[in-house]
């Protein structure tokens, strides 16, 4: 048996039939789960809601069929707890492994947190899939390891110094996946995400990225604040891509793929006033008011890099991935998906919870 996903063929003959995706409920995993139901893969899915929602996961069941939701089980845990994680990896093949605290301000105002959830939590993971004879450990890394080194694109082997308590934590999980790899054979790929976005990702709170804030703003008739002067660049990823990505890289084959880091993006960059230019354009399509509106700066983050921009050719040429959606294509469907969340239809799904 083969599916094709967004261009990209998977071959589910070669791949598991048992999948464990962590932040089962957030913005990336919930995309992932609903890419996996419906490529009719068995989907066991662990959060614990801090920063997950139950609406993304009744929004997955309404998008696949009833057989296909019948193959996913929840769990409602955290990796913090060494326990849950051992339970939820029984019988699992892969692990697609999305749960952590993102944000770099949120690092900064509460690196303890932050810690706690991203490198223990992590550890929690490495080990219960050590112990429960899981195939591949497939982990959600971050561009921000690249840190102060001003080099472009960024290429993997060449890092430079963290700048924020989130960036250390997410280089500490590439050093623990990589000797897991070595001292127990586990089998480990780490994905490096640039800028992810697309929908499901929450638009509200202190610490929500950038794009689905300023829509949410654009739609609400609020002030859109700029930091710095908006030259500021970012590869700018939308979130099918990370999901190719992930089914990639769980189900290579290609020795020389294994037990490696990856960049995640789309090798290009788009400066803030670009992105701002290109959400208000595509709404004042069908919100004509907002043609005119202009953003307000304001200081420079602290924590923040000023340009990020990726280098792909080491994840294209060792398991096949090429993005297929530019920030365009991703900015066309994210907005369409905001404009709709704003009158959601009431849930009509239950979850297969396990406890």
């Amino acid at each position: 048996m083969s599916a094709t996903y967004e261009n990209v063929k998977i071959d589910l003959q070669q791949s598991p039939r048992v999948w464990l995706v962590t932040g089962c409920a957030g913005f990336i995993g919930s995309n992932l789960l609903e890419a996996l139901l419906q490529l009719g893969q068995s989907v066991v899915g662990l959060d614990n809601f801090s920063t997950g929602k139950q609406a993304n996961l009744d929004e997955v069941c309404s998008l696949v069929t009833k057989e296909q939701w019948a193959r996913f089980r929840f769990v409602e845990g955290d990796i913090r707890d060494l326990l849950t994680c051992q339970n939820a990896c029984t019988g699992v093949d892969y692990v697609l492994h999305q749960a952590a605290l993102g944000s770099v301000p949120r690092s900064i105002d509460d690196p303890l947190t932050s810690h706690a959830s991203n490198v223990n939590g992590q550890l929690h993971m490495l080990v219960a899939a050590r112990d429960q004879g899981v195939k591949r450990f497939v982990y959600a890394a971050s561009s921000s390891t690249y840190g102060d080194h001003p080099g472009l694109p960024k290429v993997e082997d060449v890092i430079g110094r963290p700048l924020s308590p989130y960036a250390v934590t997410k280089y500490v999980n590439e050093l623990y996946a990589e000797v897991f790899s070595r001292c127990y054979g586990l089998e480990t790929i780490g994905l490096r995400y640039f800028n992810v976005f697309g929908p499901r990702q929450d638009p509200d709170g202190a610490y929500a990225a950038v794009i689905p804030r300023w829509i949410a703003a654009l739609l609400r008739g609020e002030t859109i604040y700029i930091n710095g002067t908006g030259e500021t660049s970012r590869d700018f990823c939308y979130v099918q891509n990370a999901v190719q990505a992930n089914l990639l890289a769980a189900t290579a084959t290609n020795p020389e793929a294994i037990n490696q880091v990856y960049n995640v993006a789309v090798n290009a960059r788009t400066n803030l006033l670009e992105l701002f230019t290109l959400l208000r354009d595509g709404l004042a399509i069908s919100h004509p008011d907002l043609t005119n509106v202009q953003p307000v700066h304001r200081d420079f983050r602290a924590g923040d890099v000023l340009h990020s921009q990726a280098d792909v050719c080491k994840a294209a040429s060792l398991f096949g991935y090429e993005a297929t959606h530019s920030i365009v294509d991703g900015v066309r469907e994210s907005l369409a998906w905001y404009e709709a969340s704003l009158n959601p239809k009431p849930a009509s799904c239950a979850t297969n919870l396990i406890y």
